[in-house]
């Protein structure tokens, strides 16, 4: 055996086990970083402010008791603006310049399908996104972990009870032109089949749009009774003032992208009646259970103001973040962290939610949701858990 042989032989198995006993990127002996793009200045703002700060919350408290396995978590925040563009420079910029260990609670449909291939090209999860598209889980591959029932199934498994409650004889849609608002049109058009009806009118508007009076006169000349609505926040409000403005008498219905404090807030008596899917329920401050109202109490000393749903979804998945990195322990790895995540389900927080369970076939956690209407200004549950299909392919 000559030394040049021994020497390449040696660099071979030295080059082999490298990756094996690297650390992965964003983690250190004393800090895990991760990475979160939300809107904080676009159409959305309210949302991905809220989901910052629920998730910001939990990591401090967190870190003030010592972190994860002696580890502090270090969260870096970059913002989209609502814009796949941006989304997608963030995530580069987080990827390969922060060198983030995982992608956390990203909010945005679109947003989230610009920034995933960047980050699988590098081996960083898409942990949790907020949004509900099947696109965070399916095809499913080990990289995506998603936490919200579908827009689709939202639709597909509550509107057709709500049809037939209603009598509707005449349903239409108004809903966002983009991958968000066609995952809505979808699952309606789903719903549809199972009642044998079809829409006798679509609208749509672009990402941002402000002004809504053509649609609704549409929906209006269409005589629509029910309307689905793939629509956010302004959105949501501008259609049923418009609605309100023109004498469109009908029953409307968005999904969890619509089930926001904001809606009534803003809408004010137009959004009475208003019915959303939800997952979360909104936290209120005089909540029923001392858990949430004692955390209400410290998330207002923090930030100023009242906790909503999206401070929650924050919350929550900087929690289920946080139970499967311990579980994976000291040597955190992303094949370790994914095990743990499928191997121990995130808890149940003080939030009202459904049990979560990842399968290396089933990257949703759980496919169950509610519906929710406004009455008085406030968001009431008026219809129990529904649970929808769990899609393996």
């Amino acid at each position: 055996m000559t030394l040049k042989w021994i020497s390449s032989l040696s660099l071979g198995l030295a080059l082999a086990a490298g990756p094996a006993l690297a650390q992965p990127q964003g983690v250190t002996a004393n800090q895990i970083t991760l990475g979160t793009i939300q809107d904080l200045s676009g159409p959305l703002a309210a949302y991905g402010k809220q989901t910052r700060n629920g998730l910001q919350m939990y990591f401090d408290e967190l870190n003030a008791r010592g972190g994860i396995n002696n580890r502090q978590v270090r969260l870096i925040v970059e913002d989209s603006a609502y814009d796949p563009r941006k989304a997608l420079l963030g995530a580069q910029k987080l990827v390969n310049s922060d060198r983030i260990f995982m992608m956390v609670g990203h909010i945005g449909t679109a947003q989230n399908m610009a920034a995933m291939p960047v980050q699988f090209e590098r081996n960083v999860a898409n942990f949790m996104p907020v949004t509900a598209a099947r696109e965070m889980y399916m095809p499913p591959t080990p990289l995506k972990m998603a936490f919200a029932a579908s827009y689709y199934d939202q639709v597909r498994t509550m509107l057709p009870d709500i049809i037939r409650d209603k009598n509707a004889q005449r349903v239409c849609v108004v809903y966002q032109d983009d991958e968000f608002g066609l995952e809505v049109m979808r699952g309606g058009e789903a719903a549809l089949g199972l009642v044998s009806k079809t829409f006798v009118e679509r609208a749509t508007y672009k990402r941002g749009a402000t002004e809504f009076s053509s649609q609704v006169a549409r929906l209006k000349a269409a005589n629509c009774d029910l309307v689905l609505m793939g629509t956010i926040i302004r959105e949501t409000v501008g259609v049923l003032a418009e609605a309100r403005k023109v004498g469109l008498d009908a029953t409307f219905v968005g999904t969890s992208a619509a089930y926001t404090h904001l809606i009534p807030a803003l809408g004010g008596p137009v959004a009475n009646g208003f019915y959303a899917m939800m997952t979360t329920a909104h936290p209120y401050p005089d909540d029923p259970d001392a858990r949430i109202r004692e955390w209400a109490v410290r998330y207002k000393a923090k930030f100023g103001e009242d906790p909503t749903v999206f401070s929650a979804y924050g919350w929550q998945i900087a929690d289920s973040f946080t139970q499967a990195a311990m579980k994976a322990g000291q040597a955190l790895t992303v094949e370790g962290f994914i095990r743990a995540v499928e191997t121990n389900p995130p808890p149940q927080t003080p939030f009202e939610t459904r049990p979560c369970a990842i399968s290396p076939q089933m990257r949703l956690c759980n496919n169950d949701a509610r519906l929710s209407q406004v009455q008085n200004g406030r968001w009431v549950v008026t219809r129990p858990w529904v649970t929808g299909a769990m899609p393996t392919q």
